[in-house]
């Protein structure tokens, strides 16, 4: 629930705001009677948003905006003022106030400001969070018999609040997967927040994850909302949970039963509710078997389990990611647009990508565009030592050791692999892509196609 802080050095003014707000807004309300009151509650308390007093004795509204502006505090911050004075409400503004009002407007006014304020940080922290995802995006992409059975186990979980457990090789797509059960369930302008167990120093782990109190340690100057209150209504995704410490499993198991945490130094229990989508490339039942790992917390988290392929086990959807890989840094780096040759598709696709899956893929044709410069990405443009991988493995269709892969995934895997190349060889041409492959016309290929769900252009 969204929690607002009421700054007014007359307490009636300042708790019958507070009391209409709640009744109004259904807003959780805290009030503090001076500015320093209102630094120290936002040090020690989690506050979504403050409506703030201009004219205060002693520290006013001006110094608590310069006070949040010089600690970085992104909290959006509503003026208002019972003087009429605007000249001094767009001074709050320039300090970094969101926006103002006058004392004497209706609180259904107020209300309607506090929830613009709250959606113009989730749009800007949405945005923020697209742009980043703008050229990771493509993990997903692809319509090889792997992917699309990922798909469609992904879009049979996502109305589903239960855990869920991500298995897959370093460079696979894992955090897209969770965040595609993310988009598909949930409600829209949930928050999606991303943990790395195994980037994080040990001792900042359970602060991260369930904040921690003003005083807890030294250095916690403040209040610290973690991961799970980040998270609430929406999803927390624990990469590498596999590397958590024992005692921080046994505080994560508590929270997934109890859906409740206290906070690094404190004693006071905060409600929590948030799916939990776990990811590691670990074998967590051996480190069960093994006493690395917690048995309750493991049988906790793999209530559903979702397996994300390697490259290797999809190797026709490695044209259509390099396509896109080409995009993205072609307009990254500022250069025309080039298009992969059929040649340097080929040695791709022959490659294992056995150190880093799609994100090797990815480096691999940033190394190729700064290689190359014509219009078309020629087979010399591939790196020499991914060449020489492909000599070593002798360019075989089939993965060299297809994990999971049955006799008749490996086969279309293989088939798929067979049309997409002469496709492309063929610059799509389907009449001379079938005179090629040897077959009676045009109308078969279509229908070879149509069966490996590959689509025309």
């Amino acid at each position: 629930m969204t929690r607002v802080l009421v700054v007014d050095d007359v307490p009636a003014v300042a708790e019958q705001y507070a009391y209409d707000l709640r009744r109004l807004g259904e807003f959780r309300t805290l009030v503090a009677t001076g500015g320093r009151e209102a630094l120290e509650l936002l040090a020690s308390e989690a506050v979504d948003c403050v409506v703030l007093d201009l004219e205060m004795p002693g520290v006013d509204g001006f110094d608590v905006l310069t006070a949040l502006a010089r600690q970085g505090r992104d909290v959006p911050v509503i003026v208002y003022t019972g003087t009429g004075d605007y000249e001094r409400c767009a001074r709050a503004i320039r300090l970094g106030a969101y926006g103002f009002i006058d004392k004497a407007e209706p609180v259904r006014r107020v209300v309607q400001e506090i929830r613009g304020a709250l959606e113009r940080g989730r749009l800007a922290a949405e945005v923020e969070r697209l742009r980043d995802r703008l050229d990771d995006d493509a993990g997903l992409l692809g319509t090889s018999g792997a992917m699309l059975e990922l798909k469609e186990r992904i879009a049979r979980l996502a109305p589903i609040p239960s855990p869920v457990l991500v298995l897959g090789e370093s460079g696979t797509g894992k955090e897209l997967v969770a965040r595609r059960l993310h988009d598909l369930g949930r409600a829209g302008g949930t928050p999606f927040v991303a943990v790395n167990g195994a980037a994080l120093p040990e001792n900042l782990v359970e602060s991260e994850l369930f904040g921690h109190e003003k005083g807890a340690f030294t250095g916690a100057d403040r209040l610290r909302v973690g991961a799970f209150e980040a998270a609430d209504r929406g999803t927390l995704f624990l990469d590498e949970v596999g590397e958590l410490t024992p005692a921080t499993q046994a505080k994560l198991l508590r929270v997934l039963e109890q859906r409740e945490l206290t906070r690094v130094g404190g004693t006071r229990t905060v409600e929590v509710e948030c799916r939990v989508v776990a990811a590691t490339h670990r074998d967590l039942e051996r480190d069960v078997a093994d006493g690395r790992f917690r048995d309750d917390l493991y049988y906790r988290l793999n209530a559903h389990v979702l397996r994300v392929p390697p490259l290797r086990e999809r190797l026709s959807d490695v044209p259509l990611l390099a396509d896109h890989f080409l995009a993205v840094t072609c307009e990254r780096f500022g250069v025309a647009a080039r298009k992969l040759g059929p040649e340097a598709a080929d040695r791709l696709c022959a490659y294992e990508w056995r150190r880093n899956n799609v994100r090797e893929l990815r480096n691999v044709v940033e190394r190729m565009v700064i290689a190359g410069d014509g219009p078309v990405v020629r087979a010399e443009d591939v790196p020499a030592d991914l060449r020489a991988g492909v000599e070593e493995s002798g360019g075989d269709l089939l993965p060299v050791h297809p994990e999971g892969l049955t006799y008749q995934a490996l086969k279309e895997e293989a088939e798929r692999r067979i049309v997409l190349g002469a496709l492309r060889r063929h610059d799509g041409h389907v009449t001379e892509t079938a005179r090629a492959l040897g077959l009676a016309d045009h109308a078969s290929l279509l229908k070879i196609m149509r069966r490996l769900g590959i689509e025309r252009g």
